[in-house]
């Protein structure tokens, strides 16, 4: 394995990605040459399951922080963003196990500002979405921007309305309507005295008038720390509550969002409360199993629960799939498990089991979903899927077009590593070993002037490798930014000479590793970094609350 320093030395770096660039010769005059992308198609080698089994998990990629509703024999899950844009992807299901995206909650420029947000530690936290009476409801965390907010929809497939701004603090907030009507948000915040130790929240709850969209009273604690206040538990968040046989259940996480992560359950006869732990918590939890077993999953948590027609119930939730440590390049995916009720408390899995790769299917009809592992976009139908994401927006002044069964991006100054709106669309990264590739046509026009496949975990952590102009010609070349004291843009890793307009791109991730390679068109391929390093990316080691996202990039090199 080689890292990005020594492959800087040699002139040789490691990573998969295929890109085509095609040169553009009309641009306007005076105006920056396009960069033209033919296509780019993503390989991956995902888990199979037997036709009565399925596979975890069943949102693989970056999908953390999954809430899940059911409204007659559909199924709608949002997850949290960031400040990726389009933000809280809609995804359907009539299985639980087949998903596909219909839209995004946050998909109107305007809608939130992420103007100057970390793409991986501010922004668009943990939502939540409900169903009563006719209309969706999503409650959400803005982070470093509006706060909370609510959206609602007729239509969970979209448009949302406009946010509308809540009045209080914390983050996590998640409504629960009652059978008379009346509606609770519960959320985490600050504990009413001092904290006494870092990471010391507590979990609340205000009651909210569906009609003005109000909240009524004051917040009442329900959870002070965790369920063992002895033991300074850290991090209590992501509430939900359920009504089942009379009983008001509390289902928290708490641990953080690492490995130590857990999920705990708490009871009340009246939804303020008081609520009382269950006999046995953590309900889920992977804290306490060995590192070295195999198919190892971590960091689970933020659960939501649901019930079927058959009255089984269900519940999906976060984790991660380290290749080693607690490294993934994916980020915090959506996993699926049942939920066994054994006296009156609900449970994932016993204390020291495991949270299996493949299990029985629910007793539901299959249904069709999307296939991850394998796709191809050649931007023939007009517009970017709900899949792609771009960095806090879509640039202004350098916006994306699709036209002649190609994406054209005019790039601009802006780099990956400014706080601002690159010129760049991706999709996530949902394998451990995977390829992107694409055909790119590029003129460069200056030093600098750069075009090509990027695969981003965040400003201060990513790679690209295109076609880049150095003045005097052109070259194939892998940037790398590894810290904030790296230049913004990346530093020139390896290069080769290239004498062309147009080059097919491949970036191949292999869990901690990944090879680059180029060729012309038809063209065998050339190696022009081999077995690198990229555990920089890791989203875990690096505390990235994301995973990687690659797709096309376009960047100016000077004024």
């Amino acid at each position: 394995m080689k890292s990005f320093k020594s492959v800087l030395r040699c002139g040789i770096a490691a990573l998969t990605l295929s890109v085509s660039v095609t040169r553009i010769l009309a641009a306007p005059a005076a105006a920056q040459s396009a960069a033209r992308f033919d296509f780019v198609e993503y390989a991956g080698e995902s888990q199979t399951a037997a036709s009565d089994s399925y596979a975890n998990p069943v949102l693989p990629g970056f999908h953390p922080d999954p809430s899940i509703v059911k409204v007659g024999d559909d199924f709608y899950m949002v997850t949290s963003t960031f400040s990726w844009f389009p933000g809280l992807p809609v995804l359907h299901s009539r299985d639980l196990v087949n998903w596909t995206q219909i839209g995004n909650a946050v998909d109107r420029s305007g809608m939130v500002d992420f103007a100057d947000l970390s793409l991986t530690g501010d922004g668009l936290y943990a939502p939540a979405i409900t169903y009563h009476d006719g209309t969706f409801y999503i409650l959400n965390t803005c982070v470093r921007c509006e706060g909370n907010f609510l959206l609602t929809a007729a239509d969970p497939a979209g448009s949302w309305s406009d946010p509308v701004l809540l009045d209080f603090g914390g983050i996590d907030p998640s409504l629960y309507v009652d059978e008379d009507g009346r509606g609770w948000i519960t959320y985490n915040d600050a504990p009413a005295v001092e904290p006494r130790y870092e990471g010391h929240r507590a979990i609340w709850i205000r009651e909210f008038d569906l009609a003005s969209n109000q909240l009524l009273g004051e917040p009442i604690l329900l959870v002070d720390g965790g369920f063992d206040p002895s033991t300074n538990p850290i991090w209590a968040e992501g509430p939900h509550i359920y009504k089942v046989d009379g009983w008001y259940y509390l289902l928290a996480a708490e641990g953080g969002t690492a490995d130590q992560h857990s999920q705990t359950i708490y009871r009340s006869r009246n939804v303020t409360g008081p609520y009382a732990p269950g006999p046995v918590n953590p309900i889920l939890t992977q804290r306490d199993l060995p590192a070295d077993r195999p198919d190892r999953v971590e960091a689970t948590g933020h659960a939501d629960f649901v019930q079927l027609d058959d009255g089984s119930w269900w519940g999906v939730f976060l984790a991660t799939r380290p290749f080693a440590r607690q490294d993934t390049l994916m980020g915090r995916e959506t996993f699926l498990l049942p939920v066994e009720w054994r006296d009156g408390w609900p449970i994932f899995l016993d204390q020291g089991e495991p949270v299996p790769m493949t299990a029985p299917r629910p007793n539901l009809s299959p249904s069709a979903g999307t296939d991850w592992s394998v796709w191809r976009e050649d931007f023939n139908d007009g517009t970017l899927g709900h899949g792609w994401l771009r960095i806090r927006g879509i640039n202004p002044v350098q916006d994306r077009m699709i036209a002649d069964g190609a994406l054209h991006l005019i790039p601009s100054a802006a780099t990956l590593g400014d706080r601002t709106m690159p010129v760049f669309a991706g999709q996530r990264l949902r394998h451990h070993t995977a390829s992107y590739t694409a055909r790119v046509s590029f003129t460069p026009g200056a030093e600098g002037d750069f075009a090509g496949l990027a695969a981003v975990a965040s400003e201060t952590a990513f790679v690209a490798l295109g076609i880049r102009g150095t003045g005097e010609g052109r070259t194939i070349a892998l940037l790398n930014r590894d810290s904030a004291t790296d230049p913004a843009g990346g530093e020139v890793a390896a290069a080769q000479p290239f004498s062309g307009y147009t080059a097919e791109l491949r970036i191949a991730f292999d869990e901690g590793t990944a090879d680059f390679a180029w060729r012309t068109p038809g063209g065998r391929w050339q190696m022009l970094a081999e077995d690198v390093d990229v555990t920089h990316m890791a989203s875990v080691r690096s505390n990235l609350f994301t995973g990687v996202v690659a797709g096309p990039y376009a960047v100016r090199g000077g004024d």
